[in-house]
């Protein structure tokens, strides 16, 4: 141990310390000034020189903005937990006033979106006993307390539209895809009193198709049994949604991708867009790493080995939890006045 110690002693009389290259031309490191009189705008863009995920947002916030300048087709990806949280109404924001042009999510995604409008969800708390829960009779998506009673509503607001759709096939031989479905709920929804608060609403008003692959995933889906076991020869055709939405990708001049969350909502569009060479623009924003593989966690540089992101593409990925990180993304880009 002591010839060792020596010996490295020996060789860091011998170390020189490299020369250092010049680096004044990148940003210097410094945080917004609270000294001044606060503006939103100056302080989002100090995001850029903070460091760490506040420069990645803030070049997330750069290439969005490059998106709309470049009028690309923006598809928006969400998965079902945007919908159980308040970022349900900035997308709702962003379908209204047609900011966005194509939407995916998750099975979760549609059927809280019209139970929101016929009842709300309440913020609780993570920590507290699911037997607990179970007994009252409450559902926990994280620390968002769903009671069973909106289930019921959502019931009987679905039942009889399925009773309508498979009328439709029936006797006019239609089979709907799940873009078809999303389309006639937000038709449905527009004779609610609340209708305005929905995604699918504003969606099916200004023609903003609605993609869910997992349609299946979930309460519509449980309804969907019974409706099977009623009449075993309603279907519905999932193959058309990847006809429309690849030929969508391949109809645009430019596309762009903001994706919250992952799975199949990030997958979808990426896939779509492996038909025309990739996307031109894309911004993640999720937790997942990509260290197991997966395809949640994927980064954009995997993506542009399958084609499904452009190797000249404009992307970042923020790894941050969306409702803390999207609201601000949408206040530095969309609703900046």
């Amino acid at each position: 141990m002591v010839k060792k110690i020596i010996r490295t002693y020996k060789d860091q009389k011998n170390y020189q310390i490299v020369p250092s290259s010049d680096v004044d031309h990148l940003p210097k490191v410094e945080g917004y000034n609270f000294e001044n009189s606060f503006d939103l705008g100056k302080f989002l863009e100090s995001y850029a020189h903070t460091g760490f995920q506040a420069s990645h947002f803030a070049h997330a916030v750069h290439i969005v903005e490059e998106m709309r300048k470049e009028d690309a087709t923006i598809f928006l990806g969400y998965t079902s937990n945007m919908v159980t949280s308040g970022i349900r109404d900035i997308i709702t924001f962003l379908v209204k006033y047609k900011y966005v042009h194509v939407l995916v999510t998750t099975g979760g995604g549609i059927e809280e979106d019209i139970i929101k409008v016929l009842k709300p969800f309440h913020v609780g708390r993570f920590q507290v006993s699911g037997r607990s829960m179970l007994d009252m009779g409450i559902n926990r998506a994280g620390n968002i307390f769903i009671p069973n009673d909106r289930y019921l509503y959502f019931e009987k607001f679905i039942q009889p539209f399925l009773d309508r759709i498979y009328k439709e096939q029936k006797e006019e031989g239609i089979v709907h895809s799940s873009q078809d479905i999303t389309r006639e709920l937000g038709k449905e929804i527009s004779k609610e009193k609340n209708c305005e608060e929905s995604i699918l609403y504003w969606a099916y008003k200004n023609n903003i198709p609605v993609f869910c692959p997992t349609l299946m995933d979930g309460s519509f889906g449980d309804l969907v049994y019974f409706m099977k076991q009623r009449h075993k020869e309603f279907v519905l055709d999932m193959s058309a949604d990847t006809k429309k939405i690849v030929d969508i990708a391949l109809n645009s001049d430019k596309t762009g991708a903001i994706i919250l969350g992952a799975g199949v909502a990030k997958h979808f569009i990426l896939n779509a867009n492996i038909f025309r060479e990739g996307l031109d623009y894309a911004v993640y924003i999720n937790t997942a790493q990509e260290y197991d593989g997966s395809d949640s966690g994927a980064e954009a540089e995997e993506a542009i080995t399958w084609a499904k992101i452009q190797p000249t593409a404009a992307h970042v990925k923020v790894h941050a939890d969306a409702t803390l990180v999207f609201p601000l993304l949408v206040a530095g880009t969309f609703a900046k006045k």
